[in-house]
């Protein structure tokens, strides 16, 4: 679950962590109210989007202008720029070209950056650890520098039994070529921001830029994620959630316990279990395919969830062809049958469906679709069903 950049800050703060003043604002009054609210003489306006490189970006309606973060020097120069950017599609390098609508805002305070660092807290999946990674190189994309100069990434790995402790934090300090106070700064600052990781059972904190301020190391942007698991220990969390900001299909997904991702390819895939659903969408590619969504529908799925599955499947344009694959075990192929072959007539369909079950009742699975009228391709096994998808999906789209 991701929130936006003032949401992350506000639970920051409450840990302890160093932000810039800020207000959210949802019109433009609001806006103009909250930089009469604060110190001052610079105020920043921000579009909130659950996006990156909202500084770089541009919108629509006027894609020479200026992005989704201005520095104002007035209250006036605050209206105008909330008037520019609120209900206005900003297109940035994380959107895709359909953009995203500027909600909400946040103004903050100006302040005099000294120096720009790069800081995030991941879990670290290849050691198990809460890993701290922090940079000279603030404000660019860490995948960049991590590819043109990874020896400016330093990586601290935080034993989970033992804990962070001030070692930790001067080794990151110093790393950063901190100094005297500037190392006391920073090391609070990275011991609250482990905290706060920690209790908030959060996936990934990235603060970039990380800024100094005099002796003070501040966050001057945040970014949070949080692991969907556990979010049934923090109502306060999920109470931040912006439906607005989610994928229409991936939110009715989620309603009906589904995992739903959307992806670029053409070929809908729709499989139980998550290995196998990656399995699915390798072999795809491997025969020249391109997935169009990762979809599992789970070892209990029912048949109006299978529906709801291929009905999502289908509400996406991109996809021509469809490839089935179920291994039954909970989950019965003659349920999953049921599901599709109602779906496929609930919404007409009209691109290829390929259809590869075993497990649990399979031969009732297939003879359920043999009698449907429903032109489904069978397949044999993964492979086959691949081949046979990328197929159809390539015929399908030259005819067309």
């Amino acid at each position: 679950m991701n929130i936006h950049e003032y949401q992350a800050k506000e639970l920051l703060k409450k840990f302890g962590v160093a932000v810039p003043d800020g207000i959210p604002a949802m019109t433009v009054a609001e806006a103009v109210k909250a930089a009469e609210s604060l110190p001052g003489p610079l105020y920043v306006v921000k579009a909130q989007i659950h996006a990156g490189g909202r500084g770089a970006g541009k919108f629509k309606n006027n894609p020479e202008g200026k992005g989704g973060v201005r520095l104002c020097k007035t209250a006036d120069e605050v209206k105008a720029a909330a008037e520019a950017m609120l209900g206005q599609v900003l297109v940035t390098k994380q959107t895709g070209p359909e953009g995203k609508e500027v909600q909400r805002l946040y103004v903050t305070d100006g302040v005099d950056i000294e120096k720009e660092y790069y800081c995030s807290v991941v879990l670290d999946r290849s050691t198990s650890r809460v890993t701290f990674m922090v940079s000279t190189e603030g404000g660019m994309d860490i995948e960049e520098v991590a590819h043109n100069t990874p020896e400016k990434i330093i990586k601290v790995g935080i034993d989970p039994a033992a804990g962070f402790s001030g070692f930790h934090a001067r080794k990151l300090a110093f790393g950063l070529g901190l100094k005297a106070a500037q190392v006391k700064s920073a090391s609070k600052f990275f011991a609250n921001l482990y905290k706060a990781f920690i209790d908030l059972d959060a996936s990934i904190v990235e603060i970039n830029p990380m800024i100094l301020v005099g002796d003070e190391i501040m966050a001057l942007d945040a970014k949070m994620n949080f692991d969907a698991n556990a979010l049934y220990r923090h109502p306060e969390i999920q109470a931040l959630r912006d439906e607005s900001e989610e994928d229409e299909n991936e939110k009715i997904a989620a309603d009906n316990e589904l995992s739903y991702v959307r992806l670029d390819g053409n070929i809908g895939c729709m499989v139980n279990g998550a290995g196998l659903a990656m399995s699915t969408m390798d072999i795809i590619k491997l025969h020249g395919g391109e997935p169009a969504n990762f979809l599992d529908v789970g070892g209990g799925a029912t048949k109006e969830r299978v529906t709801t599955a291929f009905k999502i499947i289908l509400s996406d344009p991109n996809v021509k062809g469809i490839l089935v694959n179920i291994f039954g075990g909970i989950m019965k192929c003659d349920v999953i049958a049921e599901g599709v072959i109602a779906a496929a007539k609930e919404v007409d369909l009209k691109v290829p469906l390929v259809v590869r079950l075993e497990g649990t009742n399979v031969e009732k699975g297939k003879e359920i679709m043999a009698k449907s009228g429903l032109p489904i391709i069978s397949a044999d096994n993964l492979e086959d069903a691949a081949k046979k998808v990328v197929e159809a999906t390539h015929k399908a789209q030259a005819a067309a």
